[in-house]
């Protein structure tokens, strides 16, 4: 199983990031996948989580609104859309497979004028 993240980097506040998670060695469209952030200093926080065909989302409520996650089993990839992000989710994010709780390397993400 491997898990690879994409698309962190230094936005300002009120701006948008895409994060990306690759995933291989295992038949990615059997499972479910989820987002997590850890900031400096705190516990790793679920973000968002998202079911196996796509068709079922749920969302920490700091990012309802903001945050959408999405999927494309044909690309084994899932996605985080980041919109109006705030100094508070500077974070590295981490996408993960909640079966077996396989981890991405994480990517960061740094919300800041």
């Amino acid at each position: 199983v491997q898990l690879v993240e994409s698309g962190g980097g230094l936005v300002q506040p009120g701006g948008s990031l895409r994060l990306s998670c690759a995933a291989s060695g295992f038949t990615f469209s059997k499972y479910f996948m989820s987002w997590y952030r850890q900031a400096p200093g705190k516990e790793r926080e679920l973000v968002a989580t998202i079911s196996n065909t796509g068709g079922s989302t749920n969302y920490a409520d700091s990012v309802k609104g903001r945050f959408t996650v999405s999927r494309d089993n044909a690309k084994n990839t899932v996605y985080l859309q980041m919109n109006s992000l705030k100094p508070d989710d500077t974070a590295v994010y981490y996408c993960m497979r909640r079966t077996g709780s396989y981890w991405g390397q994480g990517t960061q993400v740094t919300v800041s004028s």
